[in-house]
């Protein structure tokens, strides 16, 4: 795909991984406290990641990192697992066709943060994409 970034296919696998991750988590959590299957999710992804890092020789001693990096990745850890504890939760008590929906509501507060505190300047073109967005959210979410 030569029209296609790098950043582009991953992110499109991203996507596909994700959604699979929706229907898979809504069949798993059925009989299962969401906070237990939360935990499971996490200890297996911690699993497949050891192996990923190990494997392809990417391992680097973590003591070496910065304090700024370990303290901005602890933030990214921490609200990962709200986010997966939340997520875990709605798809528990909601369908996963409106759920999955909400929960990408964070493309567009993600635009919002990177505007705030990144100092990204989306064009007016952009805008009008993730206002878009927000509105096939809203569709999607309320489905009246």
């Amino acid at each position: 795909m030569p029209f296609v970034n790098q950043w582009m296919l991953w992110a499109l696998l991203s996507a596909v991984f994700a959604a699979m991750t929706a229907i898979f988590a809504k069949i798993g959590i059925r009989g299962v406290d969401s906070d237990l299957a939360t935990l499971l999710r996490t200890a297996i992804i911690m699993i497949v990641l050891v192996c990923f890092v190990v494997m392809t020789g990417k391992w680097q001693n973590p003591l070496e990192l910065s304090g700024k990096t370990w303290f901005f990745l602890a933030l990214s850890g921490i609200a990962t697992g709200v986010s997966w504890v939340c997520y875990f939760r709605a798809l528990q008590a909601g369908p996963a066709s409106q759920v999955a929906p909400i929960d990408k509501l964070s493309l567009v507060l993600v635009a919002v943060f990177a505007f705030a505190f990144l100092g990204e300047r989306p064009s007016l073109r952009e805008w009008t994409g993730i206002s878009m967005v927000a509105g096939g959210v809203l569709l999607l979410a309320f489905k009246r």
